[in-house]
């Protein structure tokens, strides 16, 4: 990556929109929460205008330290951050930037050609929302300038404190405990994005500096996007060597797509807007899937793989095993909602197709091979998907004639509106039979299940349909799976996975997840899906009883209470009888219940591949890096 200095950008390319003073009154309005992701939000804010000098050609490197006391270190070699006085403000360009919301270079046309900027506040909001920040700026005239803010408000003036080879910023912040309380990050989220920044923008280095546990990592990929989808891809058998890539630049716009056809049943295709993943699509993400299925279904038909009177091969049967990233870069790029996570720009349909019809009609032509390997995929999909439709019709056939559609062993609650129903599945009869008796019969229906259920991620339809376990569930539910899956069919709109506070009950709470994420993903969309959270100790003392669902709650008690408790550990939840079964985890008044959501469809896929795929080597390591969240059902 070529670095150069722009004598253009400099203070008049800052513009002043609006002061931070509601930053610290409502934090969530601007990062998000103040829990564990707004405190990664305010790390990817000083993140992210690093990324934008690399995105601008300035920058090559990112250094990020995580220091013993939780501050956070950022240093860049782009620009540096202009330090003359504003023309406007009558102050440090700097002190502006850090101080005003939304003052920066992203508003003005000379500052930045394109930006992830406009998704958050930035760098402001980070200042508003830290104890203490200090900012280093390596300038262009060889001296080295710094600034340090308390609470969002300038504790120093701007001042010269050294030479400089180079140039960039380096921002150092401590997270304010008054808005966060205790500070615990959430590294392997941080990770994830840092490689995702990595893949996205090719040819740039960032290293991540934990001193907390020691561990130091490098993200660099310079096959990009390309590497990122072989990455994504890893536990698949791909159908072709090398992934598929297409790439076109013209000054205001472009896009960079890779794409891998692997054999597995699920399509996987992530999208981003300068660098901003958009969860949900958007017109990058119809212009692909449209010309892609014109594309090859266009060639089939010159080469006979189809005639002329065959219908089309329909998009889905064609996507099916499919990894694919499509990355656009474009100037005022235009959100739906204020999560940016759905592109609107009514322009990138148009230029996305006419990319994808031009590119990939003249790979496949040069690579024929490998078109007839995807198209007989397509073509096995497209029958499989249609015997697969007819044996689940033919399942739910056979439990209609056979036991009234329901399976044996569910307790149903007498209830028929699904909106006030809930389905407890529970792990063991020991703690079905529990539950059965402790809850309310009006609306609380009990599935228990039977040992381990199969793991999905590695199991295709048939055995899956097979499966007696999972056909109860599929049955119980009543809204079929995967493209037959129809939510409006739901019985119960609280579906409630209740398993031992162990590390058994979240292996078998992962097993589930993952069916629920393969085959029934729109029942998390739409906020169906629950943990329910057991407790791990009864602490008493004569008629008190307090409930305890952590080593960490049951040490803090202990030392309030100073051993005037007897404390009892629940081995599992078929150990409780009814009446705590229901008093702890089955009572809407007083139960703990986490509702389950796909906050990002990368990270999840990510971490189902590899918790429940075939590496075992990446699987230890993860369980080692979250062992504490597992305990914790932060999950």
């Amino acid at each position: 990556m070529a670095v150069t200095h722009d004598p253009s950008y400099d203070v008049d390319k800052i513009q002043v929109l609006e002061d931070i003073e509601a930053v610290r009154k409502r934090p969530g309005m601007y990062i998000g929460s103040t829990g564990p992701d707004g405190l990664l939000q305010m790390i990817y804010e000083v993140v992210d205008n690093s990324v934008d000098e690399a995105l601008a050609g300035y920058c090559t490197t990112i250094d990020i330290t995580v220091h013993e006391d939780k501050r956070i270190t950022v240093r860049d070699d782009g620009r540096g951050i202009p330090v003359g006085i504003h023309p406007e403000a009558g102050i440090p360009t700097v002190e502006l930037v850090l101080t005003t919301l939304h003052a920066g270079g992203k508003f003005e046309e000379g500052g930045y050609k394109v930006s992830g900027g406009l998704h958050g506040v930035g760098v402001s909001a980070v200042n508003a929302l830290s104890e203490e920040l200090e900012v280093e700026v390596r300038w262009r005239d060889g001296k080295v300038y710094r600034q340090r803010f308390r609470r969002g408000r300038k504790a120093t003036e701007l001042e010269v404190v050294g030479e400089a080879a180079g140039t960039g910023t380096t921002i150092t912040f401590l997270p304010d405990r008054e808005i966060f309380g205790e500070i615990h990050y959430n590294f392997s989220k941080l990770a994830h994005r840092l490689q995702e920044l990595a893949y996205l923008n090719a040819g740039l280095t960032i290293h991540l500096d934990n001193r907390l546990s020691g561990v130091k990592r490098t993200f660099h990929a310079e096959g990009g996007i390309a590497a990122f989808v072989k990455e994504l891809a890893t536990g698949k058998e791909p159908l072709h060597p090398e992934p598929i890539y297409l790439a076109e630049d013209r000054g205001t716009q472009s896009v960079e797509i890779a794409m891998l056809f692997t054999d597995a049943m699920e399509e996987e295709i992530f999208t981003f807007a300068n660098n901003i993943n958009t969860r949900e699509g958007g017109t990058h993400l119809t212009g692909f899937r449209t010309a892609l299925t014109k594309v090859l279904n266009d060639y089939a038909r010159e080469k006979r793989i189809l005639r002329q009177e065959d219908e089309a091969l329909p998009g889905e049967a064609i996507r099916e095993g499919l990894v694919a990233i499509v990355s656009v870069k474009l100037q005022g790029p235009e959100f739906e909602g204020q999560t940016k996570t759905k592109l609107g720009s009514p322009g990138v349909r148009a230029f996305v197709e006419e990319v994808v019809r031009e590119q990939l009609g003249q790979y496949l032509a040069k690579n024929p091979g490998v078109a007839r390997a995807i198209l007989e995929n397509a073509l096995s999909a497209h029958r499989a998907r249609e015997a697969a439709a007819k044996a689940r019709k033919l399942v739910r056939r056979k439990g209609a004639l056979f036991g009234g559609g329901l399976p044996g062993k569910l307790a149903d609650c007498t209830s028929s509106n699904p909106e006030e129903c809930e389905l407890f599945i529970v792990e063991g009869d020991s703690a079905g039979g529990s539950a059965k008796q402790g809850r309310d019969r009006t609306f609380q229906a009990i599935l228990p299940l039977r040992g381990k259920v199969l793991n999905v991620e590695k199991a295709r339809l048939g055995k899956l349909l097979d499966n007696q376990e999972l056909r109860a569930i599929i049955t119980a539910l009543g809204t079929g799976i995967r493209e037959e899956l129809n939510p409006e069919e739901l019985r119960y709109h609280k579906v409630i996975l209740m398993a031992d506070a162990d590390v058994d009950g979240s292996h078998i709470r992962t097993l589930l997840l993952t069916f629920f994420f393969r085959n029934l993903r729109p029942l998390i969309e739409r906020g169906h899906v629950y943990i329910a959270k057991a407790p791990l100790y009864l602490a008493q003392k004569g008629t008190t009883r307090v409930y305890l669902y952590s080593d960490e709650e049951l040490r803090e008690f202990q030392a309030r209470e100073d051993g005037k408790y007897t404390v009892r550990r629940f081995k599992g939840l078929g150990e409780m009888n009814p009446e705590e079964l229901w008093e702890t985890t089955m009572n809407p008044q007083t139960r703990i219940l986490r509702q389950v959501t796909i906050r990002d469809a990368l990270e999840a896929d990510e971490v189902f591949t590899t918790l429940m795929g075939t590496d075992v080597a990446r699987r230890r390591d993860f369980i080692r890096e979250n062992a504490h969240r597992v305990a914790a059902l932060d999950i």
